[in-house]
């Protein structure tokens, strides 16, 4: 296994990298805590300073998931390298879909961010977005569940701003080690603060009258909203019944996986609770 440094659960102001925290210390129903260090969530890497390199390569590293597809490669641009740190680029969402509507919400005029975004067409098209990583990817968080389970913590994950893509990724991660859903909720939430919020580069951010408006009609967009996260979980509930049935049927995770992805990411001061068996991932 490998060997994890002390790791303050203070967290670091990084130049250059958005929305960066730690999730350990967050509760389980059984009554145990994530541990410091092991799991780690953030925005993108590309702008990284030398500094931010350097704290980053103190971690510990062992993997880095990188959620964003090509189309938030090239706009953004790609990870720094972190020595001796792997690096797993896991898309989850596809870069033709909606190109044509992330061009627009950061170059259209407020007439086309209207026709988009104006009487809740922003807020579902976010509640579609998740409900459908949560149907359609079970692929890619199968394959990141089962990294970590085997040998891939600590690790980071990421998308572009560290909240959709990489936030649904570790809510899915601590429902799968048993962390209680109003701490789950609670740590989603933190990407509003406005320190941790992606910097959206627009050609009409000085002016301040539009700006307040298009600001408005983004907020579904670059926010993090609860009922979001909501619907990913009454997603599960709706196609598989039960949590224990999602990760078992959907993401085909045995209980002995979920065991060593608690016995990775928790602490021991607890009993772990017995999971259902019988994994048919081949992962």
């Amino acid at each position: 296994m490998t060997q994890v440094p002390q790791f303050s659960p203070a967290e670091p102001e990084l130049s250059g990298v958005r929305n960066f925290r730690d999730v350990g210390g967050l509760p389980t129903t059984d009554g145990r805590r994530v541990r410091h260090g092991r799991l780690f969530r953030s925005g993108h890497l590309a702008a990284a300073t030398a500094e931010d390199a350097v704290f980053l390569g103190r971690l510990g590293l062992h993997t880095v998931f990188d959620f964003r597809n090509a189309a938030d490669q090239k706009l953004d641009g790609f990870d720094v390298e972190l020595a001796g740190v792997r690096n797993v680029r896991i898309p989850l969402s596809d870069p033709a879909d909606g190109a044509g509507f992330w061009r627009l919400v950061r170059e259209g005029d407020i007439a086309q961010l209207r026709s988009l975004l104006a009487d809740g067409k922003g807020k579902e098209r976010m509640l579609a977005s998740y409900r459908s990583i949560i149907t359609d990817r079970t692929t890619e968080h199968s394959r990141v569940l089962h990294a970590l389970a085997r040998d891939s913590v600590p690790a980071l994950m990421h998308c572009a701003a560290g909240k959709d893509r990489a936030g649904l990724t570790i809510a899915v991660t601590l429902l799968a080690v048993g962390v209680e859903r109003d701490a789950i909720a609670a740590d989603y939430l933190k990407s509003n603060d406005a320190h941790r919020r992606y910097r959206l580069r627009r050609r009409d951010s000085a002016d301040p009258v539009v700006s307040t408006e298009v600001m408005s009609l983004l907020n579904p967009l670059f926010g993090a909203h609860i009922d979001y996260l909501d619907a990913a979980f009454a997603t599960i509930e709706e196609n598989w019944g039960t949590t224990d049935r999602y990760f078992a049927d959907g993401l085909g995770l045995s209980g002995e996986t979920r065991e060593r992805l608690r016995e990775r990411l928790l602490d021991q001061s607890a009993p772990a609770r017995p999971y259902p068996s019988g994994d048919r991932s081949g992962y």
